[in-house]
């Protein structure tokens, strides 16, 4: 009788264990009948932050059909793609779905036969482009209706116009608020769409400009919804695009940029990943769009910020605001490896600090570098005009082939120097470089006066900074 009891307990608790870890991985299915891929393969594919993930692939029977698994722990967005790697997007929200259809490619020839949130999904992305069109349209109209002495005295057609208006915003509205609130597209959607109506805004619609950045800045960036969406990239260069798109003066949108900043900071306080995470790609966006008061700004925060630990690879990329900002000394280099001008030796000056100059552009680069080739060639038809007003350039090379090194600066009549250890050589390290080319302009003490992004830039300085010496 005890053994009995024994095996009903061990059954009962082995079934409550196999009950919980089949609830906790749950399994939810997408099956899909689409002839015209049979004996293809298809994949299921969501999104990780700021890139993605298979989560499940399979084949396509001769029939036709197929069958994807996922688990609730996929709750976002996902997308199923064939051999031609085209999209089509569906709800990861723990529900079965049926698609049917011709191709994947084709989103309208595709029939969502069961998965509500998938059904308002497809209704929604149907609905909403035609809405904003529409809107596109009449705003153009009120605007002439408004303006156009020929028109503006025209009171009716005006509030018929208004009225279609604020009918198409309050349709939209009214279908985002009808949502289930607990649906991850009732989450979704509102962040789609303000992504996606940035443009529209900005050109059309420059009186919601406030309250769009208003809602970028509101967004939580330690909600794990957000890193499943496949949003996350495009929220955070759709918030920074729309405020440099503003029509405002730069020192606004630095101004507007930096409390930008401020709130996404806030918002990731204490998520050491995320803060991580999130904060690279900013930076990279910043760097990338020549915002550089910004990046500098950002750099500064997250340094000094003591909530998160810093990624050290990141805290070194942007080390370089801080300590090679304007104002600050350069640290000396040792001219060390080769030393050529004009293709030849030089056997002095031996340093940085020895060469007796009003101005000195160091210039970090490399023969491998395209852009480099392209900035040096231009620097070469500047540089006797430069040398005239008092400046003087040294090239320090991040080339390892000796070869190449030689060949590359042989037209150039200034300071090369190349010791062959790329991104190991002391004065990239000292001067933390980062990227190719990095440009630091030096006065006669050392000081950074400048930080050129390009020798166009450094030749605008030159032309209304310096005086003819004449």
């Amino acid at each position: 009788m005890k053994t009995m009891n024994f095996r009903i307990r061990y059954f009962i608790s082995v079934s409550a264990l196999c009950f919980l870890f089949l609830t906790t991985h749950a399994q939810n299915t997408i099956t899909g009948n689409f002839p015209a891929l049979a004996g293809e393969q298809v994949r299921l594919v969501g999104f990780t932050s700021f890139g993605i993930c298979t989560i499940d692939s399979t084949s396509v029977s001769e029939q036709g059909v197929f069958q994807l698994n996922y688990s609730d722990k996929d709750r976002g967005m996902g997308y199923i793609s064939a051999s031609d790697n085209k999209a089509y997007f569906v709800v990861l929200d723990k529900e079965n779905i049926q698609l049917k259809g011709e191709a994947l490619s084709v989103p309208e020839s595709v029939i969502t036969l069961s998965g509500e949130e998938n059904k308002l999904f497809v209704q929604y992305a149907v609905e909403h482009p035609k809405r904003e069109q529409s809107l596109r349209a009449w705003d153009y109209l009120l605007k002439i209706y408004q303006g156009d002495s020929l028109f503006s005295k025209q009171e009716t057609p005006r509030k018929t116009i208004e009225e279609e208006i604020q009918r198409l915003k309050q349709e939209d509205v009214g279908f985002l608020e009808s949502l289930d609130p607990k649906s991850y597209i009732s989450w979704y959607l509102p962040l789609r769409k303000l992504v996606s109506s940035v443009g529209t805004i900005a050109q059309y619609r420059t009186n919601e400009i406030p309250a769009a950045i208003t809602a970028f800045r509101n967004l939580d960036y330690t909600d794990e919804r957000i890193y499943k969406s496949g949003l996350l990239k495009d929220a955070i260069e759709s918030h920074f695009w729309l405020i440099e798109n503003s029509g405002q003066a730069l020192d606004s949108v630095f101004k507007q940029m930096n409390i930008s900043i401020d709130f996404l900071i806030k918002s990731l306080s204490g998520n050491e990943a995320k803060f991580n995470e999130v904060t690279k790609n900013l930076f990279h966006l910043l760097e990338r769009r020549s915002l550089f008061q910004s990046s500098e700004y950002l750099s500064l925060k997250v340094l000094t910020q003591n909530s998160c630990m810093v990624n050290d690879h990141l805290a070194k990329q942007m080390e370089t605001y801080r300590a090679m900002k304007k104002g600050n000394t350069a640290p000396e280099i040792i001219f060390t490896g080769d030393v050529l001008k004009s293709g030849s030796a030089v056997e002095t000056p031996n340093r940085l600090s020895d060469i007796q100059s009003d101005y000195k552009l160091v210039i970090f680069g490399a023969s491998w570098c395209a852009n480099c080739v392209e900035e040096l060639k231009l620097l070469q038809s500047f540089y006797d005009k430069w040398k005239l007003k008092g400046v003087e350039v040294v090239f320090v090379s991040m080339d390892t082939d000796v070869g190449a090194f030689k060949t590359f600066t042989k037209p150039f009549n200034f300071i090369s120097m190349c010791d062959y250890l790329k991104w190991d050589n002391q004065a990239v390290k000292d001067y933390y470089v980062f990227a190719s080319p990095s440009m630091f302009l030096l006065d006669q003490n050392q000081k950074i006066v400048l930080r050129p992004v390009s020798i166009r830039q450094m030749e605008t300085w030159v032309n209304y900074k310096i005086e003819d010496k004449n």
